[in-house]
């Protein structure tokens, strides 16, 4: 056995089942919510993230590396979503009033429209896939395991 591998702390069965599961289970939820997404509004779950940061910002605009942080994206990957979504008409993009070095992302009504429309699939979805799974208590919980797991990552980024 090498030093390192000494050293490690390896996983439990019970931390091993728990990571597992986790991993398995977030990318088999985002892919279901994805197809349903895509079979009935030919929208994806990454384009329907957009719409959803942006539609929540004031004026429904905002900053493209504000946007990467809110989504996990690197600057370049959402630069390359964001122009297909412009081609589509989905949103626009513009130059920052308070920064003209920025670049911001804005919905267009097109891309309200299908916000709109796809809200309640994407909904009905979340609920069946995962909320209505979990009691009340098991949501809270949830919630603050992962509140904690995401202020511990942003910290790191700082």
């Amino acid at each position: 056995m090498t030093e390192v591998s000494r050293r490690t702390r390896w996983l439990t069965d019970t931390e091993m089942l728990a990571w597992r599961s986790y991993i398995v289970s977030t990318l088999k939820l985002r892919q279901r919510l994805h197809r349903e997404l895509t079979d009935q509004h030919d929208v994806s779950l990454t384009d329907y993230e957009v719409l959803v940061c942006l539609s929540q910002a004031e004026e429904g605009s905002m900053r493209m590396t504000e946007l990467a942080q809110l989504l996990g994206s690197t600057k370049s990957r959402l630069s390359h979503q964001v122009a297909r979504m412009e081609e589509a008409g989905y949103l626009r993009r513009g130059k920052d009033l308070r920064d003209r070095r920025g670049v911001t992302a804005e919905l267009t009504q097109q891309g309200e429209r299908l916000l709109e429309r796809s809200a309640p699939t994407h909904v009905e979805g979340v609920r069946e896939h995962f909320v209505d799974l979990l009691t009340t208590e098991e949501q809270l919980l949830v919630g603050e395991v992962f509140s904690r797991v995401l202020a511990h990552l942003t910290e790191l980024e700082d």
